[in-house]
């Protein structure tokens, strides 16, 4: 009779753990880092669709399609993003909780916002988003991680465009706007 052989001991591979190159210490900054661009995104364009929502005065029209156009572009980039933490290995998202304890974006609940105040607060926002993807992509360098750097590079372009846009519709204007 023949002697049959053991096959040899396999790792068990987690139901999401997806094949990368990229040294685990990598994934995990990078996801790390990817996560807290992930909930700004969330918290960024949230506040853009506020002040969509909210925004009054004699340029209602152009702040109201201005701010709908960046919440589009903003949105936009939340799929990428999440996708892209997958496709390194790393775990993203779940929850709106998980967003709330990430996001690096500040709430603005007041009931009323003065038009230029919003597009200042959001062109702040989105000054402060460049950066925080300018260290993201700093991670991505070390590991060598070239894809998601190449993708955050289009992203601040994207968000230098939205912060010179917003600069430009609040220069000159008084308070309301105008």
């Amino acid at each position: 009779m023949a002697k049959v052989r053991a096959l040899p001991q396999r790792k068990k591979v987690a139901p999401l753990d997806t094949p990368t190159d990229l040294k685990p210490e990598g994934v995990a900054a990078i996801s790390k880092a990817l996560n807290a661009l992930l909930a700004d995104t969330f918290a960024l364009y949230v506040k853009t669709k506020n002040f969509h929502w909210h925004v009054s005065g004699p340029h209602f029209r152009d702040y109201h399609l201005l701010l709908d156009e960046q919440a589009a572009q903003i949105f936009a980039t939340t799929d990428d993003i999440a996708e892209r933490v997958r496709k390194i290995g790393g775990m993203t998202l779940r929850s709106i909780g998980q967003i709330a304890s990430l996001k690096r974006v500040e709430d603005n609940d007041a009931d009323y916002v003065p038009p230029l105040e919003m597009l200042r607060e959001l062109m702040n926002d989105n000054k402060a988003f460049a950066t925080n993807l300018r260290e993201a992509h700093e991670a991505c360098e070390k590991y060598e991680d070239f894809a998601t750097a190449s993708l955050i590079e289009n992203w601040i372009d994207e968000t230098e465009r939205r912060t010179w846009f917003l600069f430009e519709a609040s220069r000159g204007a008084d308070r309301s706007g105008h």
